[in-house]
């Protein structure tokens, strides 16, 4: 994995659940972030990281 610049907690806790294989907490962040984004209650950045981690990280890797 390349190296990612994360500031976010929830982007944090995605990229651990992914490397787990935990699809429903993927799910439900995934959610959440997106929907602090469409209310603009975040600055973009939490979502932009988001994307990152989510092209960057396998599911499961850590099985």
């Amino acid at each position: 994995m390349s190296e990612l610049r994360i500031t976010h907690q929830s982007v944090r806790d995605y990229i651990a659940a992914k490397k787990r294989g935990d699809g429903e907490t993927t799910d439900r962040i995934v959610a959440e972030v997106t929907a602090r984004f469409n209310t603009r209650t975040t600055d973009g950045s939490e979502a932009a990281q988001l994307l990152d981690a989510t092209m960057t990280v396998r599911f499961g890797e850590d099985l």
